[in-house]
This record gives C-alpha cells, structure tokens and sequence, in this order.
C-alpha cells in the first residue's frame, strides 16, 4: 500500500468520527431553530370530510365558469404552488398576487400574502366569491346541491341540520387540505439520518444560520409565522424589479406602520415553486436568494454564499402526496 493511501487509512476512521459530532451538533441547533414536519396518519385520508373536501377542492364544476377549481391554482407539477406569475379566477380576472402553495400551509396563523385569512377553513370559504367566482357564497352552495353533493356532506356531517353549507364547504376543503404534508429530506437528517443531507445542503445550513435567514424564516414550515416588511434594508422594488410597489397589508389595514409588510414566506418546497414574492416578480431560486440578502438583511451575498444556501433550501423538497389529485370515480 502507497504511504498516501495508507495515511488516508489510518485517518478515515478519525475525519468520520469528527462529521458524525459535527452532523450531531449541526441537527441539535437546527431542530432548536425549525423542528420537523411528519405525515399525517393513514386513517386520516380515509374520512368522510377529507374525501369531500378532495372532491370539492378538484371539482372544476364547482365554480362559475365550470372550469374552475381549487387546484387551478395550486398545480402537482409545481408543487401546489402556480408557475404563472398571477392566477386566472373563475370570472377571467387575475388575482392581484402571485399564488403560494397550498402544501403544508395549515400550521400558519395567518394565510395568503397579507395574513388577511386565518385558517384554511375561512381561506376555502372566501373562495366561493373569490376564484370561484360566485356573485354570493349562497350562490355557491346552491351549485353544490345541483351537482349532488348532498349524499357527501351528510356522510360527512352526519350531525349538522343543514351539512350542505359555507361553513362545512369551508370545513372539508381545509381537512383535506391539512392532510397535504410533505416530509423531507431536511426531516429525516433531524430525525438521525446524517445521509439524507449532501455534505453542501449541510454546509448551507450552517450558511442559512450564520447568514440571519433563520431570525424570520424559523419553525417548522421554515417561515409562515410571521409579518414582515419586505425592505427593511432597501426598497425591494429596486433589486426585484417589480413593475409598481405593493403596500402589503396597509391595502387592509390602513396602517401606516403596515405598509410594505407581508406574511414571511413559508420555504418548504421552495426550490419548486417558482416565480417568488409577492408579485411572482423573480424567476431563479438563486436570484430570490441574493435579492433577500440584499433587502432584507443589508446584505450582498457572494456567489458561494447564494449557491450554498439554494443547496440547503433543495433538502426542503418533498414529495408531492400521493392523494393530491382527483378522486377516482
């Protein structure tokens, strides 16, 4: 054996070793800052308010135009976020912000780019006169019992007087919402796999935490709690390059102290769902990366620094859950 060879020997099982209580050390700080996600029980798919709240979420029937539903927005293939910059509604008229993903956003305290909805129920209630496109919500409940859902909504709510209505409309697209959970490799590192991370996605962990990212993208969704301005170090229109400036939740509030301010991101899934922000206004993970750097942290991030943290946002990626589509007939 050359002596080169024979020192790498020797040192294997030492540098192996030294990653182990670094991974160790590394999984402690990051289940303090995030936590992980798990999937959701098998007996849960299988109720009666999931399964309605499947068919109705997938019914394009369900809408004003007949070819409108909850997943026109909220595509497999882009991991139940859209790819289009703004989504068509069920009237024709494109919703005034980008659409985020609808996969693991029932833990956060307040939904939508301006944290205007609370849960998911009153997000799926809003809907009917929203992308739906109903003039009234009851206008929408009478659609549901032309097309025969009433069978569904008394197995569902066996209990309730009157089961076809906003509030149990609400009720079931959310359960099967909140079914739509998607662990990955980031959870199984956290869990004590030290192979689920590449040695990169690891190091742009540590990038991630060093860096401040962590400070509002925290929790287990990776963000999704909190209300941010979107600018804190500069205006963000200027390195996005969005057409006009949105004024955030000021919009609703009036607020002065609201202008500018969003819900922080949620970064699950992140590296499939493009475009970002607000306004779907920058293409590439990477760019996204640089540009909150640069606004929200007063930062300029160099190129190693860009690409290490876009490794480490790739281990946030799941699977997209088997149940996510239409039920078999």
């Amino acid at each position: 054996m050359k002596r080169s060879a024979l020192l790498v020997a020797l040192l294997a099982p030492g540098l192996a070793a030294a990653a182990e209580v670094e991974d160790q050390a590394l999984r402690v700080q990051a289940l303090q800052l995030f936590g992980r996600l798990e999937s959701p029980a098998p007996a849960t798919l299988s109720s009666a308010e999931v399964r309605l709240g499947r068919m109705l979420f997938w019914d394009t029937r369900a809408s004003l135009d007949g070819k409108t539903a909850c997943a026109s927005c909220h595509a497999a293939a882009d991991w139940g976020a859209d790819r289009r910059q703004f989504s068509p509604d069920a009237r024709g008229e494109l919703t005034p912000r980008q659409s985020p993903t609808v996969f693991n956003a029932g833990s956060q305290p307040g939904l939508r780019w301006l944290a205007d909805r609370k849960t998911l129920a009153q997000q799926a209630e809003g809907s009917i006169t929203g992308s739906m496109g109903f003039k009234t919500k009851e206008a929408g409940i009478a659609k549901l019992h032309e097309l025969r859902y009433d069978e569904a909504f008394r197995a569902a709510y066996a209990g309730d007087a009157d089961p076809v209505s906003v509030r149990n409309y609400g009720r079931a697209i959310a359960a099967y919402e909140a079914t739509l959970v998607t662990p990955a490799p980031f959870d199984r590192f956290l869990a004590g796999d030290d192979h689920a991370m590449s040695a990169r996605q690891k190091a742009g962990l540590r990038t991630f935490i060093a860096t401040g990212c962590a400070a509002c993208h925290n929790g287990a969704l990776l963000g999704g709690t909190q209300l941010q301005k979107f600018g804190l170090a500069k205006d963000y229109w200027t390195e996005t390059g969005s057409p006009k400036p949105d004024v955030g939740r000021y919009a609703v509030t009036k607020k002065e102290e609201d202008k500018y301010v969003f819900r922080v991101a949620m970064l699950r899934n992140v590296a499939r769902t493009a475009p970002y922000f607000h306004d779907g206004s920058v293409g590439t993970l990477p760019r996204a990366v640089a540009v909150m750097g640069r606004v929200q942290l007063g930062k300029t991030l160099d190129e190693q620094e860009v690409a290490s943290i876009a490794a480490f946002l790739e281990s946030l990626t799941g699977d997209v859950p088997e149940h996510y589509g239409p039920p078999a007939n």
